[in-house]
């Protein structure tokens, strides 16, 4: 399943084949995310914890998302995309090391954690419901601290502690 934030490059001539005006769609448009299934009770708290995000993330203004009521909010170009509600990532268990913030554990998968050119992925993975916050390459290595500082009260607040991951100490 490919990842919210990725998008697909088309070749340049099928890109110079498009009507003007899909092209401009396409351009600046709102920020296509994916849409986890929510019980009744994770969508009242994901609800909650979206609404109490910021206007601006990691210094990038909130954009557009599509479709507009999904469980996430989206910052900046390239996309910096807070989801909530999604599944268990790949790599996570009980032993995972994790990244501590404000007495919140994020997990980051193992390929992601040491290349600064990598885009990143970061969990509140013990959380119910789950969040992921996709931040692109570009904003590496200060829009990760950032994120965890700023989403680490919120997620206290609105999110269940129901897997602890590790702090590695």
């Amino acid at each position: 399943m490919p990842h919210p934030r990725r998008r697909r490059l088309t070749p340049l001539p099928a890109l110079l084949a498009l009507p003007v005006s899909l092209a401009l769609v396409a351009c600046g448009g709102p920020v296509e995310v994916d849409v986890p299934k929510l019980s009744a009770a994770d969508q009242t708290a994901c609800d909650a914890f979206l609404d109490d995000l910021p206007p601006t993330f990691a210094e990038q203004d909130r954009v557009e998302i599509e479709p507009s009521d999904a469980p996430a909010r989206a910052y900046g170009d390239p996309a910096i995309v807070v989801t909530c509600g999604v599944g268990k990532p790949k790599g996570f268990d009980l032993t995972s090391s994790c990244e501590q913030a404000d007495g919140v554990g994020y997990y980051i998968p193992d390929e992601q954690y040491t290349d600064q050119e990598a885009d990143l992925t970061l969990y509140a993975a013990g959380y119910r419901p789950r969040i992921e916050v996709a931040i692109p390459a570009s904003y590496r290595p200060g829009a990760v601290a950032a994120a965890m500082s700023v989403l680490a009260p919120l997620v206290s607040e609105h999110l269940e502690l129901v897997e602890p991951c590790d702090d590695g100490g």
